[in-house]
C-alpha cells in the first residue's frame, strides 16, 4: 500500500474523529504496525472490531482495510496455512464486489490467498497460485500498490513449481517494470529472486542478488533483518562459507518469535550442524518438535513434514535413534495431507534406514540401576533425550521407570507416545481404579497435552468418584470450558477431592465472573492455601466487595489493614495500573493504591476510554516488573499491576486542551488552580511538540492534554475556569470540543486551532 491508500486512511481517520468515532480513528492507523510488529493479541481484537464497525457504518473500503491487515498478520509472519485459506477466499470475494474493487489495495487480496496456499503446501498449490496471481497481475500497472507483492508471490510460486529458471527471468522483468515507473523493487522481491537463483544452483548469483536487495525498501520493515539473515546464511552455507553463515544466522531467541522463518532456519542449522560452531543439542530437538506442533495447529502441512525430516536428521546426528524413528512416523503421518505425498516418501525411508544403522549411546549401569542413576543425574546437565532411550527397555513394566520415562517423553514433545505406554500399564491392565493419584495425574497431563480428550474421558469413567470429577475438571480447564470446569470441580469438592479441585473451581468462577463463589471456595480452606491462592481469593473478594474476606486474606498474608469493617479506602502509595487502550494496546495510568487489590486512577483519560480519573479499579497484585536492585532506582520505582475490572466508576468527564505553551510561572499557576479544585490534569504532549505562530510563522513550544472534572461540575463551569485561568497568557489555549458541547465561543476556538495549526 503506497501514498494513495495512506492518504485515504488519513482522510478516513479525520472523518471518523469528526463523527465522534475517536477510538476507531485511533485504532485504524495502527493496524499495519500491529501486523508487522507482531502485536497479534491487539490485531486479533482490533481488526475484527474495526471491520464490524465499518460494516455497520457502510464503509466497505474500511472493512476491506481491516480484514486485509488482519489476514496479513496471520499469513505473513505467523505463517498460517490451511486454517486461513477460507478467510482468504472470503476476503478475495469481498474485494471483487462492485463497491470495493476500485480500492487501490483490493488486488492484494489475491496475495493473501496465495500466501495461505503457500503456507499450507507450497509445491502442492503451486499451479493454483500461478493461475490466480497471473490473472491479478495481468494488466495491473507496476505503479499500483499491490503490484510488488503480487509479483513476489508469483516468483515464489514458480520456484515451488520447480521452474526456477523461469522465476529468475520473471523477477528480472518485474524489476525492470518497476524501474520504468520510478518505483523501487522491494526487499522481499529481491530475496525471492535470490531464492530462485539458489534453487537453480547459482549460489554465487543468489548472494549477489541478496546483497543488491539490501538497500531496497521492505514491505515488512521489522522482519527484514532476521529474514535477510536467514536467507543469507542459507546461501553462504550452500557455498561452504560456514563461518560466515554462522555469523549471519539469527539466534534462536530471535527466530523463535517468527514462524515464517522456522523451516528455512532449521534447514540452515542442519546444513551447518557438522561444524563445531553449531551445537546440535536435545534443546534444539525440543524446539523443533514445538515448531512441528505449531504448524499442525496452523495447517502448515508442508512445513511440519519438512521440519519432522530435518529434526529427524539432526536427531540421528545426536544418536537420538528413538526420536528419529518417531519423527519418521510423524512425517509419514503428516504426508497424507500433502497433495504429493510421494515427493517425500524417499526421504522418510532414508530417515528410517539411518535410524536402523545408527547405534544408540551406551547406557549407564544395568537396567535395574537405571532409575537410581536417573534420580542421581544432574538436573541441569543431564540429557533427557538420552534418558528416554535408556529407560525405554524397562518402561511399561517397572512403575518407577515408567513415571520417569513417560513424563520425560512429554517434556520433549511426545506426550502421545508417553500416554500409550502409561495407558497400557495402568488402564489396559485394569489397575487404573486403584492407581496412585500421582500416576493418574501424570497420565491425565499426557493425554491433555496429546489432545486425546476422548481417551481421557474413557479413563475418567474408570476412576473413583472424586478422582473422576477432578480429572474431568482438569480437562475442561485445559480446554477453557469454564462452566464445565466449575461443575466438575464442585462435584470433586463434594466428594472430598481436596485443594486442587478448589483451585479449579476458583479459576473457573473468576472466568465466569462469579467472584463471590471463587473467593468463598478458597476461604473455606484458608489455612491450607499458599500465598498465590490467598492473593487470588483477595482479588475475587475485592471484585465481589466482600470486604470481610479481603481482610481475612490480608491478615493471612501479613498485610496490615487499619479499618475493621466496610470498604477498604486507605492510601498505600502510588502504583501504575495497566489498562487496555482503544487501539488494542495498553495504557499505564498512575494511580493511588487504596487496598490490597484496589486503586483509584489519578490521571485524566481521553474521551472514548472506558475508564477515567476517579475510577476505582481492581488489580492483580502480581508485579509485572521486578523491583530494581539498585537502591536509587528503587526510590523512583512505581510498581506496575494489571487491571482486572472497574469496581466503581468515578463519573469524571475529560476535556481536551491544546495550544502554545505559556511561561513557567503561568503554567505553575494553572496547575495550582486545577489542584485546588481537585481536577486531575495531565499533559500528554511530548517536549518536541510545537505549534505555529499565527503571524510570524515561527515555531513555538506547544502543550496539549486533558483535564477531568467530577460528575457534579457543569461543563460551563469548566469553560469559565479555563477562560479565567488562561486569559492573561501570551497565546490563547483552545478547548474546542468543550466549546462545541456548550455552544460557547466556538468560532474563537476554531480560529485558534486553525491559526496555530493545532
Amino acid at each position: 500500500m503506497d501514498v494513495d491508500i495512506w492518504a485515504w486512511v488519513g482522510d478516513t481517520q479525520q472523518q471518523l474523529s469528526e463523527a465522534g468515532n475517536v477510538g476507531l480513528a485511533m485504532a485504524l492507523g495502527d493496524l499495519p504496525a500491529q501486523a508487522y510488529e507482531g502485536r497479534y493479541p491487539q490485531l486479533d481484537v482490533m481488526a475484527p472490531a474495526i471491520a464490524q464497525q465499518a460494516e455497520a457504518l457502510g464503509l466497505p473500503w474500511l472493512e476491506f482495510y481491516a480484514r486485509y491487515w488482519h489476514l496479513v498478520g496471520r499469513v505473513g509472519d505467523r505463517a498460517q496455512g490451511a486454517v486461513a485459506i477460507g478467510d482468504a477466499e472470503e476476503l478475495l470475494a469481498f474485494a471483487q464486489r462492485e463497491e470495493v474493487r476500485d480500492c487501490p489495495a483490493a488486488p492484494a487480496a489475491v496475495e493473501t490467498l496465495a500466501l495461505a496456499w503457500a503456507n499450507a503446501d507450497g509445491p502442492g498449490y503451486a499451479e493454483q497460485r500461478l493461475e490466480k496471481l497471473g490473472a491479478a497481475i495481468e494488466g495491473l500497472p507496476a505503479d499500483q500498490p499491490a503490484y510488488t507483492g503480487l509479483v513476489t508471490q508469483y516468483v515464489a510460486a514458480l520456484v515451488d513449481a520447480g521452474r526456477a529458471d523461469e522465476a529468475i527471468t520473471y523477477a528480472e522483468s518485474a524489476v525492470e517494470q518497476l524501474r520504468a515507473v520510478d518505483k523501487p523493487a522491494s526487499w522481499e522481491l529481491g530475496a525471492a529472486s535470490a531464492r530462485a537463483l539458489l534453487a537453480a544452483g547459482r549460489a554465487d548469483a543468489a548472494l549477489t542478488a541478496l546483497q543488491a536487495a539490501a538497500d531496497f525498501p521492505a514491505d515488512d520493515p521489522p522482519a527484514k533483518p532476521h529474514r535477510d539473515g536467514v536467507r543469507r546464511a542459507r546461501i553462504l552455507a550452500e557455498l561452504g562459507r560456514t563461518a560466515e553463515a554462522v555469523d549471519a544466522l539469527p539466534d534462536l531467541d530471535v527466530v523463535g518469535n517468527h514462524p515464517r522463518d522456522f523451516v528455512e532456519w532449521a534447514q540452515v542449522v542442519l546444513k551447518l550442524a557438522g561444524s563445531s560452531q553449531i551445537t546440535n543439542t536435545w534443546q534444539l530437538g525440543r524446539v523443533l518438535r514445538q515448531w512441528i506442533d505449531y504448524f499442525s495447529m496452523m495447517g502448515g502441512y508442508q512445513a511440519r513434514v519438512e521440519l519432522a525430516l530435518v529434526a529427524g536428521d539432526l536427531a540421528i546426528a545426536r544418536q537420538g535413534v528413538w526420536q528419529a524413528r518417531l519423527l519418521a512416523d510423524l512425517a509419514e503421518q503428516f504426508s497424507v495431507e500433502l497433495r504429493d505425498a510421494e515427493s517425500v516418501a524417499g526421504r522418510i525411508a532414508a530417515l528410517r534406514a539411518a535410524a536402523d544403522t545408527t547405534s544408540e549411546p551406551d547406557a549407564p549401569g544395568s537396567e535395574d540401576e537405571r532409575v537410581a542413576y536417573f534420580d542421581a543425574a544432574d538436573g541441569f546437565n543431564a540429557d533427557p533425550e538420552k534418558w528416554v532411550g535408556w529407560l525405554a527397555p524397562i518402561s511399561g513394566s517397572d512403575l518407577e521407570a515408567t513415571r520417569r520415562h513417560t513424563t520425560t517423553l512429554g517434556f520433549l514433545g511426545y506426550p502421545a507416545t508417553g500416554a500409550d505406554i502409561y495407558w497400557k500399564m495402568l488402564v489396559d491392565s485394569g489397575d487404573i481404579a486403584t492407581a496412585d493419584p500421582d500416576d493418574v495425574a501424570y497420565l491425565t497431563t499426557l493425554l491433555i497435552e496429546a489432545r486425546q480428550d476422548e481417551r481421557l474421558e474413557q479413563m475418567a469413567a474408570m476412576l473413583p468418584h472424586a478422582v473422576q470429577h477432578l480429572t474431568l475438571a482438569r480437562l475442561h480447564s485445559a480446554r477453557e470450558r469454564w462452566a464445565e470446569t466449575a461443575a466438575e470441580g464442585e462435584h470433586a469438592i463434594a466428594a472430598g477431592a481436596g485443594t486442587e479441585a478448589r483451585r479449579l473451581v476458583s479459576g473457573a468462577a473468576q472466568q465466569l465472573d462469579d467472584n463471590a463463589r471463587g473467593a468463598q471456595v478458597l476461604l473455606e480452606v484458608l489455612d491450607e492455601l499458599n500465598d498465590e491462592d490467598v492473593w487470588r481469593m483477595v482479588v475475587m473478594a475485592t471484585a465481589a466487595e466482600d470486604w470481610d474476606t479481603v481482610r481475612k486474606g490480608a491478615a493471612k498474608i501479613g498485610m496490615p489493614i487499619q479499618s475493621t469493617e466496610g470498604p477498604i479506602e486507605e492510601e498505600m502509595g502510588l502504583i501504575r495500573v495497566i489498562l487496555p487502550a482503544p487501539d488494542g494496546g495498553q495504557r499505564q495510568v498512575l494511580s493511588i493504591r487504596t487496598g490490597p487489590a484496589t486503586a483509584r486512577l489519578a490521571l485524566p483519560q481521553p474521551r472514548g476510554m472506558e475508564y477515567n480519573a476517579g475510577d476505582l479499579v481492581v488489580f492483580d497484585p502480581q508485579l509485572l516488573e521486578p523491583i530494581p536492585d539498585d537502591p536509587k532506582e528503587q526510590e523512583n520505582f512505581v510498581p506496575p499491576f494489571a487491571a482486572v475490572s472497574i469496581l466503581r466508576p468515578g463519573g469524571y468527564v475529560s476535556y481536551f486542551f491544546d495550544g502554545a505553551a505559556p511561561s513557567e510561572s503561568d503554567w505553575a499557576e494553572f496547575t495550582e488552580v486545577m489542584a485546588e479544585r481537585g481536577w486531575p490534569m495531565w499533559v500528554y504532549s511530548e517536549e518536541n511538540y510545537t505549534v505555529t505562530h499565527p503571524t510570524s510563522g515561527e515555531t513555538l513550544p506547544g502543550v496539549y492534554g486533558w483535564v477531568a472534572v467530577p460528575p457534579d461540575v457543569a461543563a460551563t463551569d469548566v469553560d469559565a475556569l479555563l477562560d479565567d485561568a488562561t486569559e492573561r497568557w501570551s497565546h490563547p489555549l483552545a478547548w474546542l470540543d468543550l466549546a462545541r458541547e456548550i455552544d460557547v465561543e466556538v468560532e474563537r476556538h476554531e480560529r485558534i486551532v486553525k491559526e496555530y495549526g493545532l
